[in-house]
């Protein structure tokens, strides 16, 4: 009855919108004329806000509804293949194309089996799939349960003993499944995570060109980055300009003066001449003296290439990564500097993440075998993508390691070429029908089937057939970080998949490590068990604001109207999960076997900005930190030249015990909400819906129409920021929670929508492949707009990813039947 009221509130609603080709805009109508809607549609393409009403009807899924009257829990994806493109393999269904690139691309000289592969697969979803649906269901009903208590205590304030008995009442806290701390044992980790302090870069493993960059991005030119960006002040455009290159200079000598002094006070803007000493040492000569002078610190000097009297290259080290100072007086820039440097190539993001997630765009088998080829081209060294510079076609390849001679030039010095490489999976809550179950046609947890096909591909890597290694560890790993996990529990199942994997692939056992990634309120709260539930294969931990913030608003639905967004970061929780965090990490015993990690920074064309304010990263104890391109990987990695990380946590160490997950508890379980009887000023409730509305409508205007999971998207002022599905979850919810608390109308929140489709629509006017959402406000980009603010509520934990993957299914539906001659 509660289900049909809202349906009739919202056909209300739906009466007063414009109709487009026979369909109300407003997919809040869908809810009651569903019947017309599906039958008018592709049985393919069927919207997220109908399948609420036949759902029911289908399967009759175990899992409950997230809140009364709610969109149901997948799995429901729209069906993507028929019974003649599937292959019936030990009682699964496997996309045959899929199949086929598994078997006769990935699989080849893994000495692995196909028909072993497939059946020990089909064992592996009949043993662990009843566990993950047990696990979704778990969390639906603390929702439920959470619910009510807020709507029961609304109005009063918050009751941080009230609220934290109700909590460990409920089971919401994990109980220890042992007395002893937790201490991570992880093995045979690659000192790039395990003890090395550096950038981490984030990339769609879809995206060739982009995973290629990101792989070579292990080594970055100083003098390009600085030159290239606001880093240095000064206009930028048009051809070389003398006068800012001798800018870019100073601000590579102050570099180097700060991180290798050179002795008696010396500047490197003063050096006229390298060489290697007599006595093996690095030796500078300054203008118009004769005396030579040597490094103020001589063990910085690692090694040079060349001949000893007139290097090309001097490699010196801090903090345990490198830079490397490339000599050539005959090159254009080389030509211009007293010692003859062309370049300063920094060691930049020691470590990558090739993400199968958020920053992805994988809605079927097509997308899904883009990103595992790829992946295996990673980790075969074979990938290749073609490139055009001018009249010019060459291939851009995965670059080879970089060799020096040690200081007394007896031998070599080898160092990667490029990033180590992590893959990151799905969450467990996302399902595939790329693989069925034959009995049911039910489809399966799709995490299942990327952590199969991920780690086969890596096993060219492990085994060491690839000229391009990417673990070099004794006994190599397989690095996943594991998304959008809420408990040890999750943990435990995801710990025992890849003991499964392992054991189907022959591998040693803990040889796929895990990345377990703090970006869930219940997750934050279980922290030190669920690092303990996979204590032989934690390697990385990590906070993440914008789907944390996004999970808490969605926890505290019921609570009361969340602050604004820029506000919610300046509240209670927020300190206390960015230093419980680390503070955990340092207790568990993570450092010198994992990373603990930090954010993102978004704004990829502010770097002055960057290089002031991440440095906090490193202060904070984190021993990486996410960047967004190759180019802020560089400028960033002059941060781990001022800060020794290693340090810094052996000072937080000393005070862990009062900032871990345990102490802050009351901290990190009060929500950002306004307090009872707060009224926002009307200039705010409309500078921060308009926010939210553009920043949702830029996003999926690009995810649906053009299948790019992460790209720059231009916000409300013009500021290019880089955006992935965690910032749709936030900015959703956010709308969402203010529509149920009465904040903000529906139909308020429809005009914010149009103004603002009207402003994305010029702001991607010079895109010849985007849609404009305006005057039709119609088309599965706008809808997915609607059915993620008016759904958001009902969306479990908020998660944007079934609406996107339906409503982009949909366009490609689209864009077929309108190229039905276009493979």
């Amino acid at each position: 009855r509660k289900f049909t009221r809202r349906c009739r509130r919202r056909t209300v609603l739906s009466r007063r919108l414009p109709v487009h080709n026979g369909r109300v805009c407003s997919l809040a109508c869908h809810l009651a004329t569903s019947a017309v809607v599906i039958a008018s549609r592709p049985p393919r393409i069927v919207g997220t806000m109908s399948r609420a009403l036949y759902a029911p009807l289908r399967a009759l899924s175990s899992h409950a509804t997230a809140r009364p009257g709610t969109v149901l829990r997948p799995p429901h994806v729209a069906p993507q293949a028929t019974a003649a493109e599937t292959v019936a393999v030990a009682g699964i269904r496997v996309d045959k194309h899929l199949k086929d690139v598994v078997d006769n691309v990935i699989m080849p000289g893994t000495n692995v089996n196909s028909r072993i592969f497939w059946q020990g697969f089909a064992a592996i979803v009949h043993d662990l799939a009843p566990r993950n649906r047990q696990e979704l269901q778990r969390r639906d009903q603390l929702q439920r349960d959470i619910d009510s208590y807020h709507r029961m205590h609304r109005g009063q304030p918050h009751d941080p003993a009230g609220y934290k008995a109700f909590l460990k009442d409920i089971g919401y806290f994990a109980v220890p499944s042992s007395a002893e701390p937790v201490a991570v044992a992880t093995e045979n980790v690659d000192p790039e995570i395990a003890s090395i302090a550096g950038p981490q870069l984030v990339c769609p493993v879809d995206n060739a060109r982009f995973i290629v960059n990101a792989c070579n991005s292990r080594w970055g030119s100083l003098l390009d980055a600085l030159y290239g960006t606001d880093a240095v002040p000064g206009d930028r455009s048009g051809p070389y300009n003398a006068n800012r290159g001798i800018k870019v200079f100073d601000e590579a000598h102050g570099f180097l003066d700060r991180t290798f002094p050179l002795a008696h006070g010396a500047s490197w803007s003063q050096v006229e001449h390298l060489f290697v000493s007599a006595d093996n040492g690095l030796a500078a000569r300054l203008e118009g003296k004769s005396t030579v002078i040597s490094l103020q610190h001589p063990h910085q000097f690692s090694g040079y290439s060349g001949a000893r009297d007139a290097a090309e290259s001097i490699l010196l080290r801090n903090n345990g990564i490198h830079v490397s100072l490339e000599v050539d007086r005959s090159s254009p820039v080389g030509s211009t500097h007293k010692a003859g440097i062309k370049d300063v190539v920094l060691e930049s993001a020691l470590s990558a993440i090739c993400d199968a997630e958020d920053s992805a765009c994988a809605v079927d088998a097509e997308d899904k075998i883009r990103a595992y080829t790829n992946w295996h081209g990673l980790m075969t060294g074979t990938i290749s993508v073609p490139m055009a510079k001018g009249d010019k076609q060459f291939e851009r390849r995965m670059a080879p390691d970089r060799t020096w001679k040690t200081p007394n030039g007896n031998n070599d010095v080898s160092l990667p070429g490029r990033a180590l490489l992590l893959c990151r999976n799905v969450g467990p809550h996302m399902y595939t029908d790329i693989v069925t179950t034959e009995a049911d046609d039910a489809p399966i947890p799709e995490h299942f089937l990327d952590a199969a096909v991920t780690v086969l591909a890596a096993v060219h890597d492990v085994r060491g057939s690839s000229p391009l290694r990417n673990s070099r560890a004794a006994t190599p790993s397989v690095y996943v970080v594991k998304p959008k996990m809420h408990s040890p529990a999750e943990v435990a199942l995801v710990d025992e998949l890849f003991g499964r994997v392992e054991a189907l692939l022959s591998l040693p056992a803990n040889t796929v490590k895990i990345g377990i990634m703090d970006e869930e309120r219940r997750g934050s709260t279980n922290l030190p068990e669920m690092i303990r539930a996979a204590c032989h294969r934690v390697c990385f931990i990590n906070t993440g604001f914008l789907d944390r913030t996004g999970d808490e608003i969605h926890t505290s639905m019921e609570a009361g109207p969340a602050l604004p967004k820029s506000e919610i970061k300046g509240a209670v929780w927020y300190p206390a999960y960015e230093e419980a965090n680390v503070a955990t990490g340092l207790e568990a015993g993570l450092v010198g076997k994992g990373q603990i990690g930090k954010g993102m920074w978004a704004a990829p064309d502010n770097m002055a900005q960057m290089l002031k304010d991440k440095v906090a990263h490193l202060t904070a104890g984190g021993t990486c930190a996410w960047v967004p391109s190759p180019t802020a990987a560089t400028l960033h990695a002059m941060h781990y030249h001022a800060v020794n990380v290693r340090a810094v946590q052996e000072e937080l160490m000393a005070g862990a015990s009062a900032k871990a997950t345990g102490a802050v508890l009351d901290s990190l379980l009060t929500p950002p909400v306004a307090a009872p009887g707060t009224v926002f000023a009307p200039e705010v409730v409309k500078a921060e819906l308009d926010n939210n509305c553009q920043g949702i409508l830029g996003y999926v205007s690009r995810w649906v129409g053009q299948g790019v999971g992460c790209s720059k998207v231009p916000d409300l002022h013009g500021t290019q920021l880089m955006e992935d599905r965690a910032t749709l979850r936030i900015s959703s919810q956010h709308i969402a929670n203010w529509l149920h608390h009465g904040v903000v109308k529906e139909a308020q929140v429809l005009e914010a929508l149009k103004r603002m489709a009207a402003l994305v629509d010029d702001q991607n006017q010079a895109d010849p492949g985007y849609r404009r959402l305006s005057p039709a406000y119609d088309g599965p980009e706008w809808h997915a707009a609607l059915d993620l603010i008016f759904c958001g509520r009902d969306a479990p934990n908020g998660y944007t990813e079934f609406t996107l993957t339906e409503r982009r299914r949909e366009r490609k539906e689209l864009d077929r039947r309108a190229n039905p001659t276009k493979e």
